[in-house]
């Protein structure tokens, strides 16, 4: 098995809403998106924006809110400034601030927010995972 990871889908409350949020932030909707479920383009992933109910019906689970769901996204900057400068956008877009941007032990710099349904997006710059041209990260013994 090659390991990859395609797409991710936050299970949203308000699709509308979802959607003005990560548009306002900056990531364009692709147009495979449809009604009821937006795609974004992210390097060689995609982001998907469903109805929590809908991705609950489809997995065969019941829909019910977990509070905190033990899972966050990254964002990860070139910079501290680029990091200051995503992070702002998120906040101006709606994005409710969760833990501000600070330096962190391991070396580098680190935030978390919150997006309108809850999801924790962590922005940070890490001098050890350096990104190649395209924005892409490569763990150390990674096969590029």
């Amino acid at each position: 098995m090659q390991p990859r990871l395609t797409l991710v889908t936050l299970g949203v409350s308000d699709l509308a809403r979802a959607r003005a949020f990560y548009e306002a932030w900056g990531w364009k909707a692709s147009s495979a998106s449809q009604p009821e479920v937006v795609f974004f383009q992210a390097n060689g992933l995609a982001l998907a924006l469903w109805s929590r109910a809908d991705l609950a019906e489809d997995a065969g689970i019941e829909d019910k809110p977990t509070g905190f769901s033990a899972v966050s996204l990254a964002y990860n900057a070139r910079s501290k400034e680029e990091a200051d400068e995503v992070y702002a956008l998120a906040i101006a877009a709606g994005a409710k601030a969760v833990k501000p941007l600070h330096d962190v032990f391991w070396g580098g710099y680190s935030g978390y927010f919150a997006d309108p349904d809850g999801h924790l997006w962590e922005v940070a710059w890490n001098p050890a995972f350096p990104l190649d041209e395209q924005g892409h990260m490569f763990l150390p013994d990674s096969v590029k």
